[in-house]
């Protein structure tokens, strides 16, 4: 039972909730029940059929309305007495500004991406209103406490960015199936169902200069008078045919590497084949636009031949053309979209074989595609009591209780929740703690435009970016500005940094500001005039703030993290636990009872050394490798926190 204290803070309490999801359901429901008057809650999103499961709030009569609106709703026909305040809107808005963030007693995160939770990590400072941020996925979840002056922000620890891939290792080398899917939806996909004014790269290093008319440059358009399976045939053949041949062409490359195979159409399909099948396409017309209905492939999760997999390129090709002519052109990968996420599986499956790489289902695939980690409805009832005690504690300033609490999967000590002391700020985080940051570029080559989408949109999180070098302004996003000024900023974002009206040069100091975060940051820049393509391929180099440690051996991020949506890569999802390498440490940790002692006594074996890994222990570990956790559908990215666990400075 709750004490008269803790029920005369519950009652005078004004709490903003961010999320109405995973997570946001089950919190709603125990904020009410733990009698919280007045609760307002922001989640830009409408429900889907997916979200049914274990968002229990919401029903089938209610897909493709408001989350919050529905949330309030639902919870309001058992507590009618309480205000409920939902907001249909971005939690970016600029209404949702550091003043109506002053309005509330403590701000609880349900988040599912990296930006939004930097974003309200940042108001949170500015308008000094505690956060309680948290995150859930599959079994693992965990709660943290964030006050200004008392504990570390959000972004004190490094968050690693999302894996990316050499243009060269997806296009020529791949050695994953990762790579495949990346080649197949990015690259492949792109080219013959999305725009065609984008750029992509599908044909780097895979075209020689004698076959390009040929080969390269009309390839992927329908040739007048061609039928969709001669189409379909001479993409097949091009892609996985042609392509490969030229790779192996350059001797130099395959030194050290497997030697791929090239696949052509008719090694896969005898022409009398190709041609029944044809017949049994043109009789076959579905209405539901399915490759696996069409040939009778029922389970997702059977692993599909060579052969059954190019006949679900031909299908889901001739399907597209057939029955989605219209949204040729417009079309972007969604791992909702059957459709496309069987074109992907095949299209990836078959270079996988090319290459030597073991075949996946489309279940599979389909979870590497669009980084999917299911989720578990209890893991996020947990996480929500877990968001509302530390929440009470922040009400009645209990600041000596304050715990961040990770939930594991596998009992550690017989233990399924870890409690750990909040840890004070780092000194070196440029949010909390001001610290300056260093910039390398070539201020000749590289244009403003450079500069703000890689660093200050991407690396910092910024959304209405000021930028001033000394006193002049030279470049700014806002709403109220003049047309003419709009003008200016916009040639600016075409001029190398050196060509601005003040030119931006080694040991020039910019000052960027994000007027709505109420945050700024000051970049010291330095020339630099050549930079690794593969290693560096932002061609700029940041450096100063908080960054993911890496792993000498695998140049892994090992640190604590997360990234957006993206954030763990889809090769960590696949193959995270047998890739993921454990760090020793003797650092001290709290267990239940708040005694400190080694972590070793915690549970003998639970961080092993590299010379063995306990069963139960290893699963642990390599799950906590992985703990700064996204909350929200199936769409959910985890990250190494272990680290921040065990080796941050305790309060």
């Amino acid at each position: 039972m709750a004490s008269e204290e803790q029920l005369s803070a519950i009652k005078g309490a004004k709490v903003l909730m961010v999320g109405a999801g995973g997570i946001g359901c089950e919190l709603l429901k125990t904020l009410a029940l733990s009698g919280f008057q007045d609760i307002h809650i922001i989640d830009m999103d409408t429900i889907e059929v997916s979200n049914l499961n274990r968002q229990f709030l919401f029903r089938q009569s209610h897909v493709g309305q408001s989350k919050a609106k529905v949330a309030r709703d639902a919870v309001l026909r058992f507590r009618p007495n309480i205000s409920i305040t939902p907001y249909h809107a971005n939690v970016k808005e600029s209404r949702f500004n550091v003043d109506f963030y002053k309005e509330f007693d403590v701000v609880l995160n349900g988040l599912d991406n990296l930006d939004a939770r930097r974003h309200v990590n940042r108001l949170c400072l500015a308008a000094d209103v505690p956060l309680v941020e948290s995150g859930t996925t599959g079994f693992l979840g965990q709660v943290t406490v964030h006050l200004k002056g008392k504990t570390e922000c959000y972004e004190c620890q490094p968050k690693p960015a999302p894996k990316t891939y050499p243009v060269c290792t997806i296009t020529s080398t791949p050695s994953k199936f990762v790579h495949c899917i990346v080649w197949a939806k990015d690259l492949l996909f792109a080219k013959l169902f999305g725009d065609k004014n984008l750029e992509n790269d599908l044909n780097v290093r895979s075209s020689d200069a004698t076959n390009l008319s040929e080969h390269s440059e009309d390839v992927f358009e329908c040739r007048k008078g061609e039928d969709i399976e001669q189409y379909g045939r001479r993409i097949y053949d091009h892609v996985f045919g042609h392509n490969i041949e030229v790779a192996l062409s350059n001797e130099e490359t395959w030194k050290n590497r497997n030697k791929p195979r090239p696949i052509y159409s008719k090694d896969v399909f005898p022409d009398k084949l190709t041609k029944e099948n044809g017949k049994t396409k043109k009789g076959s017309a579905t209405d539901d636009a399915s490759a696996m209905a069409s040939l009778g492939l029922k389970n997702p999760q059977d692993v599909w031949s060579l052969a059954e997999n190019s006949r679900v390129f031909y299908e889901s090709l001739r399907l597209f053309f057939s029955k989605r002519q219209k949204e040729i052109g417009n079309l972007t990968f969604d791992k909702d979209d059957q459709l496309a996420v069987e074109f992907v599986t095949a299209a990836a499956n078959i270079r996988a074989s090319s290459f030597g790489i073991p075949l996946h289902s489309l279940f599979e695939a389909k979870g590497i595609a669009g980084n999917i980690v299911h989720a578990v409805a209890t893991t996020n009832a947990i996480i929500a009591g877990l968001i509302v005690i530390e929440a009470i504690k922040v009400l009645k300033k209990d600041s000596n209780n304050y715990r961040m609490t990770y939930c594991l999967e596998h009992p550690s000590k017989k233990l399924l929740l870890m409690p750990v002391e909040p840890y004070e700020s780092n000194k070196s985080c440029y949010v909390c703690s001001e610290t300056p940051l260093s910039l390398e570029v070539n201020t000749h080559h590289s244009k403003l435009r450079d500069f703000v989408d890689k660093i200050v949109k991407a690396k910092l999180g910024m959304n209405f970016p000021v930028i001033m070098s000394g006193a002049s302004i030279i470049y700014e996003v806002g709403e109220d500005l003049e047309e003419d000024m709009v003008a200016i900023y916009a040639a600016n974002l075409e001029k190398a940094l050196s060509e601005l009206p003040s030119p931006v040069i080694s040991g020039t100091v910019l000052t960027v500001e994000d007027l709505q975060q109420e945050f700024s940051c000051r970049i010291n820049i330095k020339h630099r005039e050549e930079f690794d393509e593969e290693k560096e391929p932002d061609g700029m180099l940041l450096s100063g703030r908080v960054e993911a440690p890496v792993d000498k051996n695998s140049n892994k991020p090992i640190g604590n993290g997360e990234s957006t949506s993206n954030a763990l890569s889809t090769e960590e999802i696949q193959e995270g636990e047998k890739d993921v390498e454990i760090q020793e440490t003797s650092e001290l940790v709290e267990n239940v009872t708040g005694k400190k002692r080694k972590l070793s006594e915690v549970s003998k074996g639970t961080i092993p050394d590299h010379s063995g890994l306990p069963d139960e222990s290893s699963r642990n570990q390599n799950q906590l490798e992985k703990l700064d956790v996204d909350d929200e559908d199936d769409e959910l990215i985890i990250s190494n926190d272990w680290e921040s666990l065990t080796k941050k400075k305790r309060l």
